[in-house]
């Protein structure tokens, strides 16, 4: 596999590259990131090896993200290329502190988000539109009818939800199918090794209701790399995890040894192992990966040459295995009531027992 290999966003004709280079590190008005001339390099680096996909949002790097994007496409190395480049970009933040209406999901909001949007990025359109996390005061159908109306005006191609509960995203999805208005494509949420939660119900809801998912996060932090150690773990106030950290646990440490022990056996790194664990996952359409260096963009970029086997997948699944939530472990249960016993669909439970198996007869 390489970027060429391009697949379908969800349930849209839009093609996109199995790796979307994700550029919160453009700039470096946060206190890091990469400066103008090294985030060309990697829009560039990333373009040659095929890529063609794109994520920002109006407020990384407080708005000079897109404005790196908007300069390389008008007047920068890509000049001339915008249209054969996929461009998704987010709503929600607030730009204006102090602004009720600077941020979240109304269509005030929307419009005028959208507005600066397309000035930044010096185009006529975004080709993905994210509404970048939920905004619990806003009804989602005054939402998804202004997405709609951005669609019809051509300002917006495709639009999608990041980090939504499962339920608000399904009634979004159905307010635009009763309602004839364009519908959701993709959605955006986090999901590694050391995040799996998102199983439960996000990735099943998303295969239902036709959505692409893209993965946020897919090296936790940098942690999936390898670079915390249990000898080594970070002093207070050093980089995102401090010593106190409920992600540097023994089980993450077993996790990122045997990432290593798969490396070694692929000549590959931890993290190509990591990211090409995320992009197999059933439902992933592609991965967003971020690169504050030419360097980091290209170890990343080999982790689609990977073939993980089934047994080197299993071994990761089970350590990483997410703690079972209601009702999933409890339907997991009773399945034998209702399939009894048969084989449907390749599962076959046990024999059925339509009565509690302990000495409490309550259910």
């Amino acid at each position: 596999m390489s970027l060429t290999n391009y697949v379908t966003l969800g349930r849209s004709g839009l093609r996109v590259s199995p790796f979307c280079l994700g550029t919160m590190t453009f700039g470096e008005e946060w206190g890091w990131g990469s400066d103008v001339e090294t985030s060309n390099k990697v829009i560039s680096t990333y373009r040659e090896h095929g890529g063609n996909f794109l994520d920002t949002a109006n407020m990384y790097t407080k708005g000079h993200s897109e404005v790196v994007i908007g300069d390389y496409f008008d007047s920068g190395p890509g000049k001339g290329q915008r249209d054969r480049t996929v461009i998704a970009t987010k709503f929600l933040s607030n730009m204006y502190l102090g602004d009720p209406n600077g941020g979240g999901a109304s269509r005030k909001t929307i419009y005028e988000s959208c507005e600066q949007s397309l000035r930044r990025l010096k185009t006529d359109y975004i080709d993905l539109y994210w509404m970048h996390f939920w905004d619990k005061h806003t009804p989602i159908d005054e939402t998804m009818r202004a997405l709609d109306d951005l669609v019809r005006a051509g300002k917006v191609r495709y639009i999608g939800f990041s980090d939504t509960p499962a339920w608000k995203v399904v009634q979004a999805q159905y307010e635009a199918i009763l309602r004839n208005w364009n519908p959701l494509i993709a959605l955006q949420i986090e999901y590694s090794l050391l995040e799996r939660t998102v199983e439960h119900d996000l990735m099943p809801m998303a295969r239902d209701m036709g959505l692409g998912v893209t993965p946020w996060s897919p090296l936790k932090g940098g942690i999936l790399t390898g670079k915390y150690t249990r000898e080594d773990i970070p002093k207070e106030g050093e980089g995102r995890y401090g010593k106190d950290s409920r992600y540097l646990t023994e089980r993450t440490f077993k996790i990122v040894d045997t990432l290593k022990d798969i490396a070694q056996a692929h000549d590959a790194s931890p993290a190509q192992v990591a990211l090409k664990w995320v992009r197999d996952r059933a439902g992933v359409a592609s991965c967003i990966i971020g690169a504050r260096k030419l360097d980091q963009l290209e170890d990343n970029l080999k982790a689609l040459s990977i073939d993980l086997t089934d047994a080197q997948t299993a071994q990761l699944d089970e350590l990483s295995e997410p703690d079972p939530i209601f009702p999933h472990a409890f339907l997991k249960q009773v399945q034998n009531v209702y399939q009894g016993g048969a084989t449907v669909n390749g599962e076959t439970s046990e024999a059925p027992q339509l009565a509690p198996q302990s000495d409490d007869d309550r259910w």
